[in-house]
């Protein structure tokens, strides 16, 4: 009971992740540079779908942390320090590059953060399958 519990509410995260992904990636549309913003959300998307059936390779995520983790880390020395992190809140609109990169900074790296738990979720089933257990 306990094991299917965790198995649906784990598939409801990657479901609620891949819409927000999905989001992500259309409200880059009207960016100045969406074809280099949407692969990376729909790529993110893609991988929580593919989690939700427990099919998802453990590297695949992984190389999707080191992208985005890496691109963020290029952004970061441009906006840490310089821009205050409620002012990404303050309008929808871009009101300077500043908060604009701060966003695609943190954006980065909230895709970092749910691939590292589909990776780590994917590892682990894994090491059970490969050990002749159930894997759920």
């Amino acid at each position: 009971m306990v094991i299917l519990r965790k198995t649906a509410i784990w598939t409801y995260a990657n479901g609620f992740m891949c819409v927000l992904f999905i989001f992500s990636a259309a409200v880059q549309y009207n960016d100045p540079d969406p074809w280099v913003w949407m692969p990376v959300y729909l790529a993110a998307a893609g991988i929580c779908a593919w989690e939700m059936k427990r099919r998802t390779p453990w590297m695949t995520p992984v190389i999707l942390v080191a992208l985005t983790v890496i691109w963020a880390g290029t952004i970061a020395p441009r906006v840490l320090g310089k821009v205050g992190f409620l002012e990404m809140f303050s309008a929808w609109e871009m009101k300077n590059i500043g908060i604009e990169e701060e966003r695609e900074m943190y954006g980065l790296l909230i895709v970092a953060g749910w691939m590292t738990c589909i990776a780590i979720a994917a590892r682990r089933r894994r090491i059970v399958v490969s050990r002749g257990g159930n894997d759920h």
